[in-house]
């Protein structure tokens, strides 16, 4: 569903939404016709610490030619913690190994694993986000519909658990690739869910000009699956963000593979103000919403501060209860 239309009362895939929540009223404006929730069941485990930032070396200016007079030497400049340090642009020559095993561990979706309900939850999630970033079937394509921000209105709540998920079962698609931004710049913890070593990343790109983003793209082990980090931590973050140069790099990411599918894993909307900006660099929002503990205010304020993007879905995540009896994955042989 979009922040324009009501949530229906009936239907597989909107009964445990409905069940908990009055979404309706925070969204309804009566200017557009329902679009469909797309639910989840999943427990995230807590999403582990990120590593270090490793320390950039300063570039070194060429020596003087010998018949130039020495020239006085300048006091170093102070350090600023809270600007991006430039880093030259390297591309990672190498493959990026994912760690299936942390993965199953901590419930994720395993690239090579068995067909899950789990599994069959994104499936269909993706399909929807899929029909409106493509088109088909009658649906047209929305604006940048290919870039999908997936946000939650409090931490704790599911985002990272979500996005990494939507990009492992996005990455199995035969037409598309999936490329999976870690936004959170403050708490960065997608290279670690991934059992991915830390690298430079968006952040590096947006504070060095001369800084190619797409030489930072991380090519992993799982065909269609790449990933971009957060790079260096700033207390800028959000002013990076709304400059000119984030969205020259966003559309020089688009059209690098045109095929991409980019996943922003954006900070919480209600604890960190880049999830607003970031919300004018997307076609497609996906709110995360915690059965039980997200509440109709919270969601509310949320959706405003997203209002940046017209196109915003809801996706109930660790709902324990179908109304429906729905078992996905059993019909494959492997329970629910």
């Amino acid at each position: 569903m979009n922040k324009h239309s009501s949530i229906k009362s009936s239907g597989s895939l909107l009964e445990r939404a409905s069940e908990m929540y009055d979404f309706g009223s925070a969204l309804r404006s009566g200017s557009e016709g329902p679009a469909p929730v797309v639910p989840a069941e999943a427990v995230p485990a807590p999403a582990p610490k990120t590593g270090a930032v490793p320390v950039v070396a300063e570039p070194v200016a060429a020596k003087p030619a010998k018949t130039a007079p020495k020239p006085l030497p300048k006091p170093p400049a102070a350090p600023r913690a809270d600007v991006a340090k430039p880093v030259s642009a390297k591309r990672h020559n190498g493959i990026a190994k994912i760690d299936r095993q942390m993965l199953s561990d901590n419930n994720f979706i395993n690239p090579e694993g068995p067909v899950t309900g789990q599994f069959e939850e994104f499936r269909i999630v993706k399909r929807q986000l899929l029909l409106a970033a493509r088109g088909g079937k009658g649906y047209e394509p929305v604006e940048h519909g290919e870039r999908i921000l997936v946000c939650s209105a409090h931490p704790n709540e599911g985002k990272t658990f979500c996005a990494v998920n939507l990009a492992l079962s996005l990455a199995r698609e035969k037409d598309n690739r999936v490329l999976l931004i870690d936004a959170d710049f403050a708490k960065p913890s997608v290279l670690s869910t991934l059992g991915i070593e830390h690298a430079p990343g968006l952040m590096d790109a947006l504070g060095d000009a001369n800084c190619d983003a797409e030489s930072l793209v991380i090519e992993t082990d799982v065909d269609g699956l790449s990933v971009l980090p957060a790079g260096d931590q700033t207390n800028q973050d959000t002013e990076y963000l709304a400059a000119s140069r984030t969205a020259d790099i966003i559309d020089e990411l688009s059209r690098n593979d045109p095929s991409r599918i980019i996943i922003f894993d954006s900070p919480p909307a209600l604890a960190a103000s880049p999830a607003s900006v970031l919300a004018t660099h997307v076609g497609q929002c996906l709110m995360v919403v915690q059965a039980d503990e997200t509440t109709d205010s919270a969601l509310r304020d949320a959706l405003n501060l997203l209002s940046g993007c017209d196109n915003i879905q809801l996706l109930l995540n660790r709902a324990k209860f179908s109304p429906t009896g729905r078992k996905f994955g059993s019909y494959y042989g492997y329970g629910a």
